[in-house]
């Protein structure tokens, strides 16, 4: 029963841990690794014309549904202009009004956008178009191509790659001709395929945008088509027919309507400019995390001031350095002075370097254990014994701090971050243990707990172990998950192993 309340209790907590962890990085978009960054673009629409005696409306579609991205930001920049937003058929319209403009007048509107895989295109369901109304040819040629059309496909979509393809062919038949040379441009190609999808009754439209490039001055506006297949918008190439959206086309607007469209002011022109912009993959993670609602990073380290994230950046590592030295004790069969001692010291390595901290550590306790000793000889109580053994700890850091700045190692100045309550109770251990069990015990444990420490300092300097800490702190639930396991180890310790030899080396009946 208790093996199965523990077994249960593990299985929470890595469970726990890992789909909050799952969550940040596949959802939210949280990096794995540090300072690790990601692509965004900015796209910038420049819009001018020539006011007029009275007021002017001056309306842009901007981005809304963009399959494979999402908006970070958007700034819209005018000078004396009312502005408004709202949803219109084609997608999202921005709107600057005024009462009076006269002269050249220029507005802006900036977006800045990012990958995004878990976006997706519109999912309602439109209405069956109605038959076009088409004049003679183009009504009987409409029919011949949708019927040959519809013998030559399974569905709407191979119909409407078949009615592309016939009227993308090198040399295309009389029905075809009729319509291709009425298209003069792609958009015009685009917007005449979704005539005759409409003649099928196939619910289609012409979406327009732009490619995200590096940076790209008066960037071109590509059309694309997409048609509704009974369960969803599919996007189709409409030179080729091929069900494909390029990967770096970024839908802006769909529909026949144009780009932008001025009331009150003539010469009206739109220039739009693409520009690539490496960020913080966790800056990004933020943004994402804020518009999804998510409040996982307001209840993490990151929400914290930046002095207390530095600690915790620090004391995050704690449980991992724990981890490791219950593995090397409990699974290896390493000697320490205690658990807690080798995890503080090896945080004390951090700052004075692993050499340094070594030589430091050997030092301080080894002058320490000299007084520890004499002390013996006044026969003090435990705890005023323990007191002047830290007072002394404290006098041996000041002076080897003292004497390293007056050699010019800087290195001596960081001895006082060496934790003084568990070099002080080292040495009272250590000493204990020289009396009960003899020096070869106590050296044996001190190397050992230098040891631990220094393993343990090796694993917590590891860059990507500090950001996975600090960053994801709801692993520290599956090191928990682990550190519970390991509690009921009962197998033999490696180092042990020899002591064991003499029986496998011995014959039956021998």
């Amino acid at each position: 029963m208790k093996n199965r309340h523990l077994l249960g209790l593990v299985l929470a907590l890595a469970l726990t841990g890992l789909a909050v962890f799952s969550y940040k990085v596949m959802v939210l978009g949280f990096p794995l690794a540090q300072d690790q960054v990601a692509d965004t673009w900015t796209i910038e629409a420049a819009i001018s014309f020539d006011g007029g005696p009275g007021s002017v409306r001056a309306t842009l579609f901007v981005p809304t549904l963009m399959p494979g991205y999402a908006l970070l930001e958007e700034n819209f920049i005018s000078r004396g202009f009312g502005f408004s937003s709202q949803l219109a058929p084609g997608g999202r319209e921005a709107e600057w009004t005024v009462r009076r403009a006269p002269g050249r007048q220029v507005l802006y509107y900036r977006a800045v956008v990012f990958r995004d895989a878990s976006r997706r295109g519109e999912d309602t369901a439109p209405e069956f178009p109605p038959p076009p109304l088409l004049e003679e040819p183009f009504a009987t040629a409409m029919r011949v191509l949708i019927d040959d059309a519809r013998e030559r496909s399974a569905d709407s979509v191979s119909l409407a790659a078949a009615l592309i393809r016939r009227l993308n062919e090198p040399v295309p038949d009389q029905s075809a001709e009729l319509f291709r040379s009425s298209a003069r441009s792609d958009t015009e190609l685009a917007q005449t395929i979704s005539t005759l999808l409409a003649g099928a009754r196939i619910p289609a439209r012409v979406v327009r945008g732009v490619m995200l490039q590096d940076q790209a001055r008066d960037a071109p506006i590509v059309p694309w088509l997409e048609l509704y297949d009974g369960n969803e918008w599919v996007f189709l190439n409409p030179r080729t027919g091929e069900r494909s959206l390029p990967p770096n086309y970024l839908a802006w607007w769909r529909g026949a309507r144009p780009l932008l469209h001025v009331e009150g002011g003539s010469n009206a022109s739109v220039s739009l400019s693409v520009r690539r912009n490496p960020v913080d993959a966790m800056l990004l993670a933020e943004g994402r995390a804020d518009q999804r609602g998510s409040r996982l990073v307001e209840f993490s380290p990151l929400a914290l001031p930046v002095q207390a994230q530095a600690v915790y950046s620090i004391l995050l590592l704690i449980p991992v350095g724990a981890l490791v030295i219950g593995i090397l004790r409990n699974v290896i069969g390493f000697k320490t002075f205690g658990t807690f001692m080798p995890v503080l010291i090896a945080l004390a390595f951090k700052e004075t370097q692993l050499v340094a901290g070594l030589v430091l550590f050997t030092l301080i306790v080894s002058l320490g254990l000299l007084v520890r000793f004499y002390l013996e000889h006044l026969r003090l109580l435990l705890v005023p014994r323990l007191s002047a053994v830290l007072i002394v700890v404290v006098l041996l850091m000041l002076a080897i701090s003292i004497l390293g700045q007056r050699l010019g190692f800087e290195t001596g100045l960081s001895v006082a971050l060496f934790p003084m309550v568990i070099l002080a109770m080292t040495i009272e251990r250590m000493s204990i243990v020289w009396e009960e069990r003899g020096a070869g015990e106590a050296i044996q444990q001190g190397l050992g707990s230098l040891a631990v420490a220094t393993l343990a300092y090796l694993v917590m300097g590891i860059a990507l172990v500090q950001h996975l800490a600090f960053v994801f702190p709801e692993l520290l639930l599956v090191v928990l998950a682990a550190t519970l396991l390991l509690g009921r180890y009962t197998g033999y310790r490696l180092l042990e192993l020899r002591r064991f030899r003499a029986f496998a080396d011995e014959r039956p009946g021998a």
